[in-house]
């Protein structure tokens, strides 16, 4: 197995690659994969890293484990389509060079505490020492899941016990999850529209998707109804990418929806940024036995830390264990350990607040800015999130609003651009995601 593992995260591209041959058949079901230390020597990694890819894609279904036997390609369902969603064709448009990019971004790199991080990683080295080479638990580090029950406390105000904190790498790791544990045979409910990856890690994962329509207030609730679906993924704090929120009348419609046999899945991608006014309710802490809460670090320290976490009811708790008990964490345990420090020694609060200073000044300059050039727009911010929405409806279409601010050097979608399946009413509408914006660029438009 000749792979050119050329990610900063190896078992991360080992993983892809493993579970693109396996969606195409060109790894087929039975087939035996090579054991963790050869497959190690030939691609010159440590064991650590393919064990770490495997478990992954163990927790995943592609492929199974027998006791003194080694890992073997499980039955996966494989369509075209499949494979297809397994590796996307790059768009040509991401690598062009853009005076400012409103559709991909992540916190600035000069935000990010490097000397805090370095300092912490070398009191985890010295006090963990040998313990770092230990097996890590399936559901994650206890130090880091205390961190985070605690801040889920402080600042969302969800109390839950810390062995109901499942650590993961990623967000679409934590859909696979979710699909074993509700079950391939449910419904998923998706938000129409929004991110692509949601609804397509669901379907790698086996799961059948449908997609309900998100309104001002959030997605419709006689959709969700009529939809026949069992589990609802929503982000009621700020959908992206309208940027709704939902209100408290819904999300009670939306619970006793749930509470009869279902679950809601709440993502809660960028909830640390409401940039004004308090924080809203989490619908976990309205019904913990029948919402999944989940989020990541992705927005608030890196993409590449590729760490998310979700807080799951006892009952699936139970089911978790049952089903990952014999398996490690696919997130190493220096990592968990020094973001366990970050979070417990008050660090990541400090530099949350650092993150959403920066962000209130840089979306008051691009709301100014888009206000003095161009007249009879609408403007919708929810103050929430790191994204608004701009319409124009005398802009002609969505093809000429993207081609007009390409001719300035800025790059943007619009709410089109994220539909799943097409439905009116979203047209003429620019989404303004300013996560990786800087005062200085602002400067050069």
């Amino acid at each position: 197995m000749l792979y050119d593992l050329n990610e900063k995260h190896k078992y991360y591209s080992l993983y892809k690659r493993i579970r693109q041959d396996v969606l195409s058949g060109k790894l087929k079901w039975g087939d035996k994969l090579p054991s963790k230390r050869a497959l190690a020597q030939e691609l010159s990694v440590s064991v650590i890293t393919v064990q770490t890819a495997y478990e992954q894609l163990l927790a995943e279904g592609y492929v199974i484990a027998k006791e003194r036997s080694g890992y073997f390609v499980a039955k996966v369902n494989v369509g075209p389509s499949a494979a297809e969603q397994a590796l996307p064709e790059k768009k040509t448009d991401s690598k062009r060079s853009y005076k400012l990019d409103l559709v991909k971004g992540s916190a600035p790199a000069n935000m990010f505490p490097f000397s805090v991080w370095a300092k912490l990683m070398r009191g985890v080295l010295s006090d963990c020492g040998e313990h770092l080479l230990e097996r890590v638990p399936c559901d994650g580090d206890y130090e880091l899941k205390s961190a985070i029950c605690a801040y889920l406390y402080r600042a969302r105000g969800i109390q839950t016990c810390p062995e109901y904190v499942i650590i993961g790498a990623g967000a679409e790791y934590l859909y696979g999850v979710i699909v074993q544990l509700l079950g391939r045979d449910n419904t998923f409910a998706v938000e129409n529209p929004g991110y692509e990856k949601i609804a397509s890690s669901y379907r790698l994962n086996g799961a059948k998707c449908t997609f309900v329509s998100v309104k001002n207030n959030g997605v419709d609730f006689n959709e969700v109804v009529n939809s026949n679906a069992n589990v609802l993924h929503i982000s009621p704090s700020h959908q992206f990418p309208t940027g709704a929120v939902t209100p408290a009348e819904s999300r009670a419609e939306l619970i006793a929806w749930a509470q009869a046999g279902r679950y809601i899945v709440e993502d809660d991608y960028d909830s640390e940024f409401r940039l004004s006014g308090k924080p809203l309710q989490c619908m976990q802490s309205l019904c913990p036995e029948r919402v999944i809460y989940m989020n990541t670090f992705s927005k608030t320290l890196a993409p590449s830390m590729r760490m998310g976490y979700m807080v799951l009811p006892p009952k699936l708790y139970k089911k978790y264990m049952q089903i990952f008990g014999h398996s490690a964490s696919v997130v190493p345990l220096f990592e968990q350990k020094t973001l366990a420090k970050f979070i417990s020694e008050g660090y990541f609060e400090r530099h949350i607040n650092r993150l959403k200073n920066h962000y209130k000044g840089v979306r008051a300059n691009l709301i100014n800015l888009i206000e003095k050039r161009f007249s009879g727009v609408q403007i919708r911010d929810t103050g929430s999130g790191l994204h608004f929405t701009v319409t124009a409806k005398n802009a002609g279409s969505d093809e000429q609003i993207k081609k007009q601010a390409e001719l300035v050097g800025v790059r943007i979608k619009c709410l089109s651009d994220y539909l799943q399946v097409p439905i009116s009413g979203y047209s003429n509408t620019a989404v303004i995601n300013y996560s990786g914006v800087t005062e200085e660029q602002l400067k050069n438009i």
